[in-house]
């Protein structure tokens, strides 16, 4: 029977026995061997398959917005806090691409950090890091440059923002490792996602010594209260990975709170929008301002219809629509500060 395709056969004819009607004598005849190649496995063609381009814009989730979203609207918050309404074009610039580099850098670092635990979890096996698309040492390279171009934004502000930036690089390379040992590590990516706030208001401020006396207390209690906003949406994605994360024995929010996570959840909605609406009123805000916060608790009420069963695709949902609710309270901060 003739080799189907898709089989791979090799037919080998030592030798031929002695024919004497053959005319060969009795001599040994020897023919190459001849191989039938699977005609359908597909042979890589050259220039296929992502570009490197491709490749970065995957490793900084170009295409998921949704990350560096959840930190620019604390920062913008604080930024026309800071300067009492439209804080400028140089200084929006500033703090709007500064955010999406510093994210983007902390993702190269995450993903290399990672890597080991990735590969083992459905929804992060693919990235590229992890999949052996990128290397390690490029993924760092990227990240590097990264971190080196939101740095070079920050020379152009003043000392004490430039002073808040190195223990905002220190917390954001600390964060992928506090897993391994940290119970709440979310807790510690609130810091690292909430230094925006005392960096935008030392900008906006405009000190010129190196040192913090110009930033106002204001600031770091801002940074503390968006914390526990941290605190509900990371934990609502640490949800969506509970099973995995403890089968490798990772540490996260929604493994330490258990089947407390839903309640804990809803209690850092609270905790941040009363903090935030108790000190936007210290700071002057009025009534417009607190209708943005009353929107984004109609937010929070929402997410949790969609929690409260504990379904990946719920938490998730929560998780990727969580920077709306950053939205709203910024929303309410530039029109009470315009409506004046």
């Amino acid at each position: 029977m003739a080799p189907g395709p898709g089989v791979r056969r090799a037919f080998g004819v030592r030798r031929m026995r002695r024919a004497g009607a053959s005319g060969l004598g009795g001599r040994r005849l020897r023919l190459p061997i001849i191989r039938v190649v699977n005609a359908t496995t597909p042979t890589p063609a050259p220039g296929h398959g992502p570009t490197r381009l491709a490749l970065y814009l995957d490793l900084v989730r170009w295409n998921r917005p949704a990350g560096w979203l959840l930190l620019l609207w604390p920062t913008l918050s604080a930024l026309w806090m800071a300067a009492d309404g439209w804080p400028g074009w140089h200084l929006l610039v500033v703090f709007t691409a500064g955010t999406v580099l510093m994210r983007s850098a902390g993702c190269c670092v995450n993903d290399v950090a990672d890597r080991d635990f990735d590969r083992h979890v459905k929804r992060t096996a693919q990235r590229p890091v992890t999949r052996g698309a990128l290397s390690v040492r490029e993924a760092l390279a990227l990240g590097a440059v990264l971190a080196l171009l939101a740095f070079g934004l920050v020379l152009s502000t003043n000392p004490p923002t430039i002073l808040l930036s190195f223990a905002a690089l220190a917390v954001t390379l600390v964060y992928p490792y506090a897993k391994r040992v940290v119970s709440m590590p979310q807790a510690v990516l609130g810091v690292a996602f909430s230094f925006g706030i005392p960096m935008a208001f030392a900008a906006a401020q405009g000190g010129q010594e190196w040192n913090l006396s110009s930033v106002p207390p204001q600031a770091a209690w801002l940074l503390l209260s968006n914390l526990f906003w941290v605190l509900a949406y990371d934990t609502e994605y640490a949800m969506v990975d509970r099973d995995d994360d403890v089968r490798l024995g990772m540490k996260t929010s929604a493994i330490t709170l258990g089947r407390w996570d839903v309640a804990a959840v809803m209690g850092f909605y609270a905790v941040y929008l009363l903090s935030w609406a108790l000190l936007g009123r210290s700071l002057g805000l009025g009534g417009w301002f607190l209708a943005g916060i009353g929107v984004a608790g109609l937010q929070a009420v929402w997410h949790y219809t969609l929690i409260r069963g504990r379904t990946r695709e719920g938490c998730f949902k929560a998780f990727r629509l969580n920077h709306w609710l950053g939205c709203a309270v910024f929303a309410g901060v530039v029109l009470d500060l315009a409506l004046r």
